[in-house]
């Protein structure tokens, strides 16, 4: 037996009305909501996926967390040693012929699958910035590149991200199914997180993202058919609508809490002499507290703030399954219809430079407003066709198109779904035994399963 099973980010049970081709997945086998874990974020939900724990023993507590032993907020690593205990690819090695492909998910590097491909831009010594892939074994990046061109990466992230990242990934799996025939493939398609955050996930474009989705996977499922495997579809989290950023680490500076650095391109988080802040991550964010002493007043002042539904201490966590010792001193999650927004700038003279670029890695959370352009720059792609000149002449250039008023995001996810209907789906083409919502805690043992008849 062989399986693929395929990541839709931000596919709900209701969104199945527009997508013919999944749905007659789903008529053929099973269809369930999916129960995620807390928060419902990328890297928290893959890491569960593959081990079947949750944040507390994988350690995957966020996209990204401070590192208190460097003092750095660190978002979007690959290494795949950061997720603690064993993944399915590895429980299932001891099988005669197993092999995986793991293409696009998230700690894609230096796993113990036998083909992987993740997405690792090249940043040069003169400020250049230009799309990248890892893969193992490392001839793949160059293979697949020769047959499907340039991987899309501008259209992967950004304002620019669209379906033409979803159709690469997708074709590369193909070719990789066809010429490799793993036991297991692992595909991550990414394309509903962009209009379901932009315009939220009712909007008329969301919706006619779901049917572009549903035809780039189209050709895929179909060579999975093709060439004898059963397919699992699994979504992370789904997406609710919001309309009101919290900024709490301006809340927090306001307050004495939070200290930056002066530089010549702006101010600076400086966490390790913070005596408080956080790491914002969609509807979910990890306060830490340097100083045990100072726990009491913090717990109090944010949990009065507008916008917080609840403050996690240690003891709650554990009720969420995320007391890890990477989690922040407090978890805030967020009301129905807020989420969390990172800037902690208080004038906007004095922002960092890298706050109006696509910079996942600098900025100090996520930041969603990444997938709009300015809408207060008089002509943003005049502007955009220059910077790219400076690039082709060889000059340094800052791709500086971003908003910081993230007021225009419309979806968000991050809190545990309020309705089945509007979370998590899984679907496949064989039949589960059971028609209650599977938990995201139970795939790797499914995965197991099926391979194992």
């Amino acid at each position: 037996m062989k399986l693929l099973v395929a990541i839709a980010v931000g596919l709900r049970p209701k969104d199945l009305e527009h997508a013919p081709t999944l749905r007659s997945i789903a008529e053929e086998g099973f269809v369930a909501p999916l129960t995620p874990v807390f928060p419902a974020v990328t890297c928290p939900v893959q890491a569960t996926f593959l081990t079947g724990t949750l944040p507390r023993d994988h350690g995957i507590v966020a996209n990204g967390w401070y590192h208190r032993t460097t003092a750095e907020v660190r978002f979007w690593l690959q290494s795949n040693h950061l997720i603690e205990g064993e993944k399915v690819y590895e429980s299932l090695a001891e099988d005669a012929g197993f092999s995986c492909a793991k293409l696009f998910w998230w700690f894609n590097m230096y796993s113990a699958a036998a083909i992987s491909v993740t997405p690792r831009p090249e940043y040069h010594s003169d400020g250049l910035k230009q799309p990248g892939l890892y893969s193992e074994p490392p001839r793949l990046k160059v293979d697949l590149q020769r047959d499907l061109g340039d991987f899309p990466l501008f259209q992967f992230w950004g304002p620019g991200a669209g379906i033409a990242s979803t159709e690469w990934i997708a074709a590369s799996a193909r070719k990789v199914m066809v010429q490799d025939d793993p036991t297991l493939t692992l595909v991550y398609l990414p394309h509903l997180d962009y209009d379901h955050q932009r315009y939220g996930p009712d909007d008329p474009r969301s919706q006619a993202a779901v049917g572009a989705l549903d035809s780039a996977m189209a050709p895929l499922l179909e060579t999975a058919r093709e060439t004898g495997r059963e397919v699992l579809v699994l979504s992370e989290y789904g997406i609710e609508p919001v309309d009101r950023p919290v900024f709490l680490n301006r809340f927090l500076r306001e307050r004495g809490w939070l200290a930056v650095g002066e530089t010549g391109h702006g101010e600076l988080l400086d966490a390790g002499r913070s005596k408080a802040f956080a790491v914002c991550d969609h509807q979910a964010a990890h306060v830490y507290v340097r100083d045990p002493h100072d726990r009491a007043a913090v717990f109090a002042l944010l949990s009065a703030l507008e916008g917080v539904e609840q403050v996690l201490d240690r003891a709650a966590q554990r009720d969420f399954g995320i007391d890890h010792p990477r989690a922040g001193e407090f978890v805030c999650l967020a009301e129905p219809g807020a989420w969390f927004a990172y800037p902690y700038w208080l004038e906007e003279g004095k922002r960092p430079d890298f706050a109006t670029s696509v910079d996942i890695h600098r900025k100090p959370g996520y930041d969603p407003a990444e997938l709009f352009l300015d809408p207060t720059l008089r002509a943003p792609k005049a502007r955009i066709a220059r910077r790219l000149l400076q690039k082709k002449l060889g000059f340094r250039y800052r791709m500086d198109v971003i908003p910081t008023d993230p007021s225009m995001v419309r979806g968000s996810h991050g809190r545990l779904p309020s309705d089945p209907s509007l979370g998590a789906v899984a679907l496949g083409s064989f039949r589960r035994e059971s028609e209650a919502p599977l938990p995201a805690v139970e795939v790797s043992a499914l995965i197991q399963s099926r391979l194992r008849g």
